[in-house]
């Protein structure tokens, strides 16, 4: 190369260089916070990405995303919010309860989108549902309000059981004692006793069920949240082992061999979510963004796990599922 063509060469490369690092550097970031693990539930965060699709924006091309992951560990979401907020990132998603609450305490300003299973307001997020206010808006599923539902659900099955066994997750304290609250309130009303078990590891979620024949339950309700959710493998192959009826919030438990699921669209909740982010990066304030709720809520019975607890399946109760597993 002649040293005209190779001075020319460096010099074009020196001026398009400056370009390219403007042109990444004014790329919006979204701060994902999520108090579970990275691999605990990658679909969810697929459907997460979809809601950016759809809305205009893709991961690499028009945003960039910067994870932060607790790996279960609810104190490590604090600084994980903080270092976002550092960052100045252009919206916060947080994708579990415990990351939307540390959001929250970490900014005033930065936007944040959550996605969440209760409450918004009695969780002190937002000042009403229709009108956010502040910086937090986002998307709830009202699953902590379904527990109360799936007791009865669960007692249709089971009318017999005079002892219920309620499991949760003291990772996500919130949640907990409203899902301990409501499922006591409707044990009351339908003549039943209620035991709650604690499970913040996946030790103690053994411990838990290694509990139930000395409680003398004859089912179970697993209260939900983000912790539990992401052992519903774990949580169904116990259910099977211990041979106790029980009832979750997510198809996947049925689908792993649980015997029935009561929930709102948690894939979809992820998708809309990624839409209130895109919506928020294109100008959208949170504070005019209602907070959506889902309004499907599916049914699951696994008939293959009902025959082998010895249970028939009432034809009104299997008439309403979405889907049953044989």
């Amino acid at each position: 190369m002649r040293r005209r063509e190779f001075i020319s060469l460096i010099g074009s490369v020196a001026a398009t260089w400056p370009l390219a690092a403007r042109a990444q550097s004014a790329m919006p970031v979204i701060g994902v916070l999520n108090s579970r693990a990275p691999d605990d539930t990658p679909h969810l965060l697929t459907a997460f990405r979809q809601g950016l699709k759809d809305t205009g924006f893709v991961e690499g091309q028009n945003v960039a995303i910067e994870y932060r992951f607790a790996h279960n560990r609810n104190e490590r979401l604090p600084a994980l919010a903080a270092d976002l907020v550092h960052r100045q990132v252009a919206v916060i998603a947080a994708l579990t309860t415990p990351a939307a609450v540390a959001a929250k305490a970490a900014t005033r300003t930065i936007p944040i989108a959550f996605e969440i299973g209760g409450d918004p307001v009695q969780l002190g997020l937002v000042a009403s549902l229709d009108r956010p206010g502040g910086n937090v808006t986002g998307v709830t599923q009202l699953n902590v309000e379904m527990a109360p539902k799936r007791l009865e659900l669960l007692r249709e099955l089971v009318p017999t059981a005079r002892v219920i066994a309620l499991l949760v997750s003291l990772a996500d304290p919130a949640n907990a004692e409203i899902i301990e609250r409501n499922v006591r309130a409707a044990a009351r009303d339908l003549g039943l006793e209620i035991q709650v078990l604690n499970a913040s590891t996946e030790r103690e979620i053994d411990a838990a069920f290694a509990k139930l024949a000395q409680i003398r339950a004859g089912g179970l309700v697993i209260g939900g949240g983000a912790f539990l959710i992401a052992r519903h493998k774990q949580l169904a192959d116990l259910a099977t082992r211990h041979a106790v009826p029980t009832i979750f919030e997510t198809r996947e438990f049925v689908a792993d061999g649980g015997l029935m699921s009561y929930g709102g669209g948690i894939i979809d909740a992820y998708r809309l979510t990624g839409v209130y982010a895109a919506r928020i990066l294109k100008g959208d304030k949170p504070a005019n963004l209602p907070v959506q709720q889902a309004t499907k809520v599916e049914l699951y019975i696994n008939l293959k796990t009902a025959k082998a607890l010895g249970i028939t399946v009432p034809l009104p109760l299997s008439g309403r599922a979405d889907e049953l597993f044989e």
